[in-house]
């Protein structure tokens, strides 16, 4: 049996690289060891087959955004929620054309929060530019939740939720909030703030049940599954 050896140190001996050549290309997913990729230039090998993917690039891998559709559970802290965001829960229907990389998954930073005790769609991003906007339009960019209610709304409640309500003593800005059927709403608001939905709806005689957020500006979830996620398209905006 050979003396083991960083997977880095193999690649520079099979194609004659330099040593960031051969952690770009192992970091980049185009490295093999007996048939299945290997992310990390430190892994150790012996005698396994190391292969390098023919249509390997030296082109630094790019910042993604990734879409999810996350569970309603009040217990989820941040650090929980991104635990949800694996290799596993990839939709198998995600056809963004992205190869999945395992390093796709660290330095993911959120972006717009749900309501609290909310699922639906939640944005986090490695891309800079994704979550500035996010952060920058968040006042001007629509939301669009559908609210489960329970109770009897008051008269002229419907009109009220679309414009008229105040939170934290300031008037809220127009929504278009509508019945989808006798125990739905659909709302669609901007710059929401944090408790904003729920206080509107006991303004009105009505209790929250469950919120799930469908839409962020120009991105809808779709059919992505609960618990699952997708990346952003190269041609999606916000």
């Amino acid at each position: 049996m050979s003396t083991p050896v960083r997977l880095s140190k193999r690649l520079i001996e099979l194609i004659s690289c330099s040593r960031r050549e051969a952690e770009i290309y192992i970091a980049g997913g185009w490295v093999s060891v007996d048939g299945q990729v290997v992310e990390l230039p430190q892994f150790m090998v012996a005698d396994e087959i190391v292969e390098l993917h023919p249509d390997a690039t030296l082109a630094p891998t790019l910042p993604v955004t990734i879409l999810f559709n996350q569970p309603a559970d009040a217990g989820l802290n941040p650090g929980d929620i991104q635990k949800l965001i694996s290799v596993d829960t990839q939709t198998t229907e995600d056809h963004s054309g992205i190869r999945p990389l395992k390093q796709h998954l660290f330095k993911l930073i959120p972006g717009l929060p749900l309501e609290h005790n909310a699922g639906g769609l939640s944005v986090f991003s490695q891309d800079w530019r994704a979550s500035r906007k996010l952060m920058d339009d968040a006042a001007t960019m629509q939301q669009e939740y559908v609210v489960e209610v329970a109770g009897d709304i008051i008269p002229d409640g419907l009109k009220l939720l679309n414009h008229g309500l105040t939170f934290n003593g300031k008037l809220l800005t127009s929504a278009k909030v509508s019945w989808q059927n006798e125990k739905r709403l659909r709302f669609a608001l901007k710059g929401i703030h944090p408790g904003q939905i729920v206080h509107m709806c006991q303004k009105v005689g009505l209790q929250v049940v469950a919120m799930k957020r469908l839409r962020i500006g120009r991105i809808s979830m779709g059919k992505l599954p609960i618990g699952a996620w997708r990346y952003l398209k190269a041609h999606e905006r916000f």
